[in-house]
């Protein structure tokens, strides 16, 4: 399959990081595709970077969980299933059930919910974005809500399930995965936190996350 014009060339400043941006970029979107062996001298050649800088943008990616190593460590673009879905959106939904019921517990929690609206509003302008930038808004919503719990712990663990659930919705296809970014269904969230009631902000998550995997496993 060819590639497209996000894995051409890279400017000069951050090769690394801009590496690592391009290729999760390429990997979200599906340009490499579910499978793909990366071969080095392929990938370096296009985004003209040294294979020193990609093999340092390819570690990370592994440990995101978008890309996985094979025999002799041949690395490929991950392929999930649908129990390892499921799976991980039951974890997201026991770490982020509990940033929820922390914010609600708070007795002081306007500037956090203001924060949490302003995410969803954010959300609603992506809506007629790109797929990608559908993604991190979407994304940012829920970072920002374990972040706000003030967990750090929480919010290290939630990130390291950043990758498998942007693979999570590689695995589904654009239409099923963007059905999991209704701005109304984040909204509920946000309103179940003003409550004040730890168990319905609770509930709210996890039935959050039971219909997204749903949604994307079929």
């Amino acid at each position: 399959m060819a590639l497209g014009a996000s894995l051409l060339g890279l400017e000069k400043k951050s090769l690394r990081e801009q590496a690592l941006i391009a290729l999760r970029g390429a990997i979200t979107c599906g340009e490499l595709e579910p499978g793909r062996h990366l071969v080095e001298t392929e990938l370096s050649d296009m985004l003209q970077i040294s294979r020193g800088t990609l093999r340092e943008a390819l570690r990370q990616l592994e440990q995101e969980g978008l890309v996985s190593a094979g025999a002799r460590g041949r690395l490929s673009v991950r392929h999930l299933d649908v129990k390892e879905i499921r799976d991980i959106f039951s974890v997201r939904g026991v770490l982020e059930s509990l940033a929820a019921r922390t914010l609600s517990d708070m007795p002081d929690k306007e500037a956090a919910l203001r924060e949490l609206r302003e995410a969803v509003e954010a959300m609603g302008k992506a809506s007629e974005s790109s797929l990608e930038e559908q993604i991190e808004a979407d994304l940012e919503f829920h970072r920002t809500l374990c972040r706000l719990s003030g967990n750090e712990t929480l919010l290290h663990q939630w990130e390291s399930l950043e990758g498998s659930i942007r693979m999570s919705i590689m695995f589904a296809g654009v239409e099923r995965a963007t059905g999991n970014m209704s701005v109304g269904r984040h909204y509920d969230i946000v309103a179940a936190i003003e409550t004040g009631n730890a168990a319905k902000a609770r509930e709210t998550i996890i039935s959050h996350m039971d219909g997204a995997a749903e949604n994307l496993v079929g």
